[in-house]
């Protein structure tokens, strides 16, 4: 399903060059449920950004489902992460000036499907992770585990393939955090859904099916 060869990520300014990422070659197959542990800014959130389709490689190749993403137009890499991705973030990235439900409506209006459709998949999401009674309620109204269920809501009610969660328990404590990896593992086993999970968690790892470590940009285990 993602496949990664020679992937280098450079960025560049005037005076300096930072290699981000070096030689990643990975493939995670549909189903998997992978997890990249190691120290801050080795170039895990990098990675998760090119395999989500949020920034492209300085070289390599990036493949969904046996294709290059550098065949796709711009316009069909953006419907492509919209229908085929959900994103989960450690600082949840919630609009505070929306009602939960409009929060998790909000990727779905951009597809086609009526008013209602969007309404009901979002209803459905946030059943999904034990938000029903929390629908009109503002983010700040929540605890961080809450929100973060309702991060998930969002990232699912378009029902992906894949799940790319950065530091999804990051902001949590261990009780919510667990929690959090129930939802994420209950998506995983009982939907096929695929997961690439950044942590800095050993207990967290242990959850997914493989672990991968990346240092200095370069992937040092497998």
């Amino acid at each position: 399903m993602i496949r990664l060869a020679g992937v280098e990520k450079v960025y560049r300014t005037d005076r300096i060059e930072t290699v981000a990422l070096s030689q990643i070659d990975l493939e995670v197959a549909a189903g998997d449920f992978v997890a990249v542990m190691g120290p801050s800014g080795c170039g895990k959130s990098t990675l998760l950004n090119l395999i989500g389709l949020l920034d492209a490689p300085t070289k390599g190749t990036v493949e969904l489902a046996g294709k290059p993403v550098a065949s796709y137009r711009d316009r069909d890499v953006s419907r492509l992460r919209n229908e085929t991705i959900g994103f989960v973030f450690q600082t949840f990235h919630l609009i505070p000036d929306l009602r939960v439900l409009d929060n998790v409506e909000l990727p779905l209006l951009y597809r086609k499907m009526s008013g209602a459709e969007r309404r009901a998949r979002a209803t459905r999401a946030l059943e999904r992770v034990g938000l029903a009674s929390r629908l009109q309620h503002f983010p700040s109204q929540l605890s961080g585990g809450q929100q973060q269920r309702v991060a998930i809501a969002r990232a699912i009610a378009g029902e992906p393939r894949i799940l790319l969660a950065d530091e999804p328990t990051g902001n949590l404590d261990s009780q919510m955090g667990d929690e959090v990896m129930g939802l994420i593992e209950d998506l995983n086993q009982k939907d096929g859904v695929t997961v690439v999970m950044v942590t800095h968690d050993p207990r967290q790892a242990e959850k997914a099916h493989r672990t991968i470590r990346i240092f200095d940009g370069r992937q040092v285990a497998c």
